[in-house]
């Protein structure tokens, strides 16, 4: 049975006071790299809400309140954050929790030192390219999201989760934003949902690339192509190929690092396809 929303504080509404219909049930993950699932006040207009100064995924529960789908950064604190909603009946702020979670280490050597320390014309370039990235993560359409239940991109063994706490030649560097899939060479890329190609590129870590937006900061990028079949402005529909797998950029070999990013957070992808491990 499905429980009904339970109104909460006109100023402050708990994370416990949720929806508890599919949206809810598939991505409300509230911890450090998932999505939290936040039930706002009762209005007949969608609501404007903000996290970090991100605009925020805002959706209806099964008919029922509007409700924010938000991603929640790596790197954020455990406790309690806040949103800032944007309504007809005003502004005010809504308060969820956040659970801390641990992610293992991995450890990887690379013959290739640059792509640990890079020099300083490859760094000039590692930003610009880096400043790309981010405006794309950043876009926020006015696109509504086809389905939040993803297909994987392709199908193969997981060789490194999300969230690893990476260390390239014993050096620690970034965690693991995204899932690793170990496919072959030439291996189709499948869109996992309806969206957007908003960015393509080749790029020093990445190597090739591709961005979809699948409608208000929900977002899927694929990295270390062999090859791209798509340009910037095409639509694409759940299941169409977007790209080949390869080995392109700071990878070890053919495999495929899918990333999702919600509200500009590098969040979970298993979240969105139901198999998020605790």
């Amino acid at each position: 049975m499905i429980k009904r929303f339970i109104i909460c504080g006109l100023l402050f509404v708990s994370s416990v006071c949720h929806a508890e219909g599919f949206i809810t049930r598939l991505l409300n993950k509230p911890v450090q790299g998932g999505v939290a699932v936040v039930a706002l006040e009762r209005e007949q207009a969608k609501p404007s809400v903000y996290y970090q100064g991100n605009p925020v995924l805002v959706l209806h529960e099964e008919g029922q309140r509007w409700i924010a789908v938000v991603g929640i950064p790596l790197t954020v604190k455990a406790g309690t954050q806040s949103l800032t909603v944007e309504g007809a009946s005003g502004k005010y702020s809504v308060n969820f929790e956040v659970g801390h979670k641990a992610y293992r280490e991995q450890r990887i050597t690379l013959k290739n030192n640059r792509q640990v320390n890079p020099n300083k014309s490859d760094q000039t370039r590692i930003t610009k390219e880096l400043n790309e990235q981010i405006a794309g993560y950043k876009q926020f359409s006015d696109r509504i999201p086809s389905n939040v239940l993803f297909d994987l991109p392709v199908q193969g063994r997981l060789s490194s989760p999300f969230g690893l706490r990476r260390f390239f030649n014993n050096q620690e560097r970034n965690p693991h934003s995204g899932l690793d899939l170990a496919v072959p060479k030439g291996t189709p890329v499948k869109a996992p949902a309806d969206g957007e190609i908003i960015l393509v590129g080749d790029y020093f870590f990445n190597g090739k690339t591709v961005f979809i937006d699948h409608g208000q900061g929900l977002i899927s990028m694929f990295c270390h192509l062999s090859a791209i079949d798509v340009k910037v402005g095409q639509q694409v529909k759940r299941g169409e190929v977007v790209a080949k797998v390869g080995a392109t950029g700071r990878a070890t070999g053919p495999h495929l690092h899918w990333n999702v990013s919600l509200n500009n957070a590098r969040v979970d992808p298993a979240i969105f396809i139901g198999k998020y491990q605790p």
